[in-house]
C-alpha cells in the first residue's frame, strides 16, 4: 500500500529561472533548518535549473 505524504511536511520547490512552482516534496523539519536547493527539471525552461524552497500561499 501507498504512504501518503501528510500536508505540514511538504514544500514547494520554485524554479530560480522562471519562477513557477513545479515540485513538492517532503522535509524533516526537526533535522534541516536551512532552505532546500535541489536541480530539477524545469518543463517550461526545458533544461534542468535550481529549484529553491518557497513557502505554500494560502497557509
Amino acid at each position: 500500500m501507498a504512504k501518503v505524504k501528510r500536508a505540514d511536511k511538504l514544500i514547494t520547490l520554485r524554479c530560480t529561472v522562471c519562477k513557477r512552482r513545479n515540485y513538492y516534496v517532503g522535509k524533516n523539519k526537526k533535522t534541516v533548518e536551512r532552505k532546500i536547493e535541489l536541480q530539477k527539471f524545469c518543463p517550461w525552461c526545458r533544461k534542468k535549473t535550481a529549484h529553491k524552497e518557497a513557502r505554500i500561499s494560502g497557509k
